[in-house]
């Protein structure tokens, strides 16, 4: 038996994989214009969002794994885009949605976010499926809160 190294040719040193690798979700940045305001309408949802650091207007908020919600301020988000600004209001684009264990859940979010003063865009109800309901943040971003959907029939969710 030898000791030998085998060296690759030019040709196969520039070879490269080209398979793409599958994109995993990471987070979702919501641009605020009061960050106080927007920590304590989370919070009053009942997210464990921390404090954001003195020196940082970012609030980062995690649960289980890698993925995250991030609140800032509009001055952070024109510090990555010079050009960015703030969209008019009325209607909006994006929906940010919650699980909570079971129909209960949902009202009971509904009731402690819009006798805090928060816009109830939709009532608690069977909106297309799942028993939901949909608030605004103070900045009008549309939060849904669902039922999960195996909570109140002890069913186990299928298997991925």
């Amino acid at each position: 038996m030898t000791n030998e190294i085998t060296v690759g040719t030019t040709s196969d040193a520039t070879e490269q994989d080209t398979t793409p690798s599958r994109p995993r979700f990471a987070m979702v940045v919501l641009y605020v214009r009061d960050l106080q305001a927007s920590i304590a309408f989370y919070r009053l949802l009942g997210l464990d969002v921390p404090d954001p650091e003195p020196e940082r207007p970012v609030a980062a908020y995690a649960e289980g794994g890698a993925t995250r919600m991030i609140i800032t301020t509009d001055p952070v988000a024109q510090r990555f885009d010079p050009a960015w600004v703030r969209p008019a209001r009325g209607g909006y684009q994006q929906v940010v949605e919650f699980f909570v264990d079971g129909d209960p859940a949902v009202d009971a979010a509904w009731e402690r976010l819009t006798s805090a003063g928060y816009k109830g865009t939709t009532a608690p109800g069977h909106l297309l499926g799942p028993y939901a309901t949909m608030v605004e943040d103070p900045d009008g971003n549309v939060v849904l809160i669902t039922s999960e959907p195996t909570a109140d029939t002890g069913e186990t969710a299928p298997a991925k």
